[in-house]
């Protein structure tokens, strides 16, 4: 062992004897620490393995099916961002799909074959349970991250004024099973107007309500959303106010809709209320021990360490709203997502003093040792201290 790497154990069992560690999430030691060995490094999950080298395994081998949606909205541009920063070759390729809204990806998830990943609103675990759609969704589905806010779009023609206007009238929900659909009923109910739902596509629903064959039309994606891009003014066409209420704050947050976001459909300084609902990556729960967790976990941690790259042009604007580490109420998250988080908050104390410490080495053990080696030490010491602690 060197100089500098037997310092930096003793750095550690200084921190662990003097309760100088900032208070990582561990569990308390329970049975009496085990001597002093310092394992390898190793990744979240079991090795994968060597690449197979036969064609059909080795395609299958690290693709990850992400189901999303409609060719306009949201989820599909951020499947495809996913695609696009994340693809490594053989190692991991993304497969980012079309979906048809939130309750069939989540039936997708569970039940269709090469699907991993799914794009969904938040609410639709909390639907799935109250309307018995699919039993023990609970523990199947788990999430990766919460993404951002989606906001409740209700476009309508010039000679509807508010919400209630709307009674007795039709209105677009989306096609059956999609989240605008489950979200669009829901909202309604709440407010208690009973209106007509239709359930065509979004992109037909529009050149209804162009029309004049549909009084409105419900689209819950992310603003900017691109159906609504192009729209000019004189179409006579305009976004309806969603006030929030005591019912929909239970549920959903308070959003607003701009001129910037949307110069044909809002005066310029000007802004419509609306409400917003979260979108959610999330998973199949495979167990550990199987080749999906162990391919899921490769994009999981892949994602989380290249998430700065989401943030820059040209991706999605959303993806700058997005915190990694933010709960979903009601979710469990997925065990790798969970551990590199866990590995995050227990580095964020340590980090300081091991950099100070390797600074203070003499030779090519401290200041000249290379960011990679300077990396790998750092995590095998905290895999080391985890360990010393009891953690799982």
């Amino acid at each position: 062992m060197s100089v500098l790497r037997r310092g930096v154990l003793a750095m550690g069992l200084g921190l662990l004897a003097g309760g100088q560690a900032a208070a990582p999430v561990v569990a308390p030691v329970v049975a009496p620490v085990a001597p002093l060995v310092v394992p390898p490094v190793a990744p979240p999950v079991a090795p994968m393995g060597a690449v197979p080298q036969d064609p059909v395994s080795r395609a299958n081998w690290g693709t990850v099916g992400v189901i999303s949606g409609g060719v306009d909205g949201t989820y599909i541009r951020v499947a495809a961002d996913l695609a696009s920063v994340l693809d490594d070759g053989d190692r991991l390729r993304v497969l980012a799909l079309i979906g048809k809204g939130s309750v069939q990806n989540l039936r997708d998830i569970l039940l269709l074959r090469g699907i991993d990943i799914g794009i969904v609103q938040s609410d639709v675990l909390a639907f799935a349970r109250r309307d018995r759609l699919l039993p023990g969704v609970e523990s199947a589905v788990q999430y990766i991250a919460k993404l951002y806010d989606e906001e409740v779009h209700i476009l309508a023609r010039a000679e509807i004024g508010r919400l209630e206007d709307l009674a007795g009238k039709t209105v677009n929900f989306d096609v059956r099973g999609s989240g605008t659909a489950m979200t669009a009923g829901l909202v309604f109910d709440l407010l208690r107007v009973k209106v007509l739902p239709a359930h065509d596509d979004q992109a037909s629903a529009l050149e209804k309500l162009k029309a004049g064959k549909i009084a409105a039309m419900v689209y819950v994606a992310g603003k900017p959303a691109r159906l609504f891009g192009g729209l000019e003014r004189g179409l006579g066409l305009h976004f309806l106010p969603v006030a929030m209420t005591p019912a929909l704050l239970e549920t959903y947050l308070p959003s607003s809709l701009s001129h910037e976001a949307y110069p044909g459909l809002v005066a310029e300084g000007a802004e419509v209320e609306t409400i917003a609902v979260g979108a959610v990556m999330a998973v199949y729960g495979w167990p550990a021990a199987t080749d999906r967790y162990r391919r899921v976990a490769r994009f999981v941690g892949d994602f989380f360490d290249k998430f700065d790259a989401f943030r820059q042009p040209p991706r999605h604007p959303k993806w700058r709203e997005v915190n990694i580490a933010a709960a979903v109420p009601g979710w469990t998250r997925f065990a790798a997502a969970q551990e590199w988080l866990d590995r995050q908050r227990m580095a964020g104390p340590l980090r300081g003093e091991f950099e100070a410490f390797t600074a203070r080495q003499p030779g090519a053990g401290g200041a000249a040792m290379g960011g990679a080696e300077r990396e790998r030490l750092f995590q095998q010491f905290l895999e080391w201290q985890r360990a010393r602690r009891g953690a799982p």
